[in-house]
């Protein structure tokens, strides 16, 4: 799990195109970047499935 903890893996993360490109969290409600680490981290479902499968193959 810690390869995966990071903001851009997170369902909150964001990404704000406008004149700048800028990083946030939604949950949060500031910027960040995406390398990024909270303790509020909440895996997006793709990153659930490959650190599942990972786990498995572990086993």
């Amino acid at each position: 799990m810690e390869r995966f903890h990071c903001c851009a893996t997170c369902i909150h993360y964001e990404v704000v195109k406008k004149e700048q490109t800028t990083y946030r969290c939604a949950r949060l409600g500031f910027e960040t970047r995406p390398i990024y680490q909270f303790n509020c981290w909440e895996p997006k479902e793709v990153v659930k499935r490959k650190m599942e499968k990972e786990n498995r193959q572990l086993d």
